[in-house]
């Protein structure tokens, strides 16, 4: 946590500049693309990585569909995950939090910029609701991501947890192609306070799986197939240190 508390002592004065901006563009997004509102989020990542020494190596590009709308699902490793994600993605994307969380001051912004998505945890009809509104936009070529473990641990030493099979209903629901996404050391970023100062983290975009792989697949099979190949992954660069 030192380092997410050093991000925001030292950037202080550009994370009031960007709130203030942001909130502005938020109340008239009819003169803003999304392309500007994705850019200028990225923008914001940016910069604060740069001021902190954070680097994040993005693998696999050549993977991403490059037509339509697609999900992806990755392990979770705390504040960096989405940031580290946006820093590699060239596309507009968007992605799903737990409502409660998400007025923080910035994620708040950050959120609205690229017209995510707010899940209450605990009512799964208001869930549904949101999944079928996804579906849709996903159908008409948005991107999405969507943590399929929920949670994550502080000082998550690059574990990964279940994947619920839930999380891949909205992938049945749009039947876009699922990009599995293994993320490598982004909880030494803000969840760690084993780790201080400069850190790279790594994100793999891995293979798709598109729908007519996946379509006659139990959600729990699904699950257990994206967890697997993330898993890999993770193995495999872990051997390579």
């Amino acid at each position: 946590m030192r380092n997410y508390y050093h991000t925001i002592i030292i950037n202080i004065f550009r994370i009031i500049y960007y709130v203030l901006k942001s909130r502005i563009w938020i109340r008239h997004k009819d003169k803003h693309s999304e392309e500007a509102r994705y850019k200028l989020a990225n923008e914001m990542v940016t910069k604060m990585n740069r001021s902190s020494g954070y680097k994040t190596i993005g693998y696999g590009l050549e993977n991403l569909p490059k037509e339509g709308g697609y999900m992806l699902y990755p392990n979770h490793q705390g504040k960096y995950d989405v940031l580290g994600i946006f820093n590699t993605h060239e596309k507009p994307l968007s992605f799903i939090m737990d409502e409660k969380r998400s007025h923080i001051i910035l994620v708040r912004e950050f959120l609205d910029l690229v017209d995510g998505k707010r899940l209450e945890m605990d009512n799964p009809r208001q869930t549904i609701e949101v999944f079928r509104e996804m579906a849709e936009e996903l159908q008409s070529g948005r991107k999405f991501i969507l943590f399929p473990e929920g949670g994550y641990k502080e000082n998550n030493n690059n574990v990964v947890e279940s994947f619920k099979p839930g999380s891949f209903k909205l992938a049945k629901m749009s039947k876009v192609p699922i990009v599995p996404v293994a993320l490598v050391d982004s909880y030494k970023v803000y969840n760690s306070d084993e780790h201080y100062g400069p850190v790279t983290t790594y994100v793999y975009y891995l293979e798709p799986i598109m729908y007519e792989e996946y379509k006659d697949l139990k959600t729990q099979e699904i699950a257990r197939i994206v967890e697997k190949r993330i898993k890999d992954k993770i193995a495999e660069h872990l051997a390579k240190q």
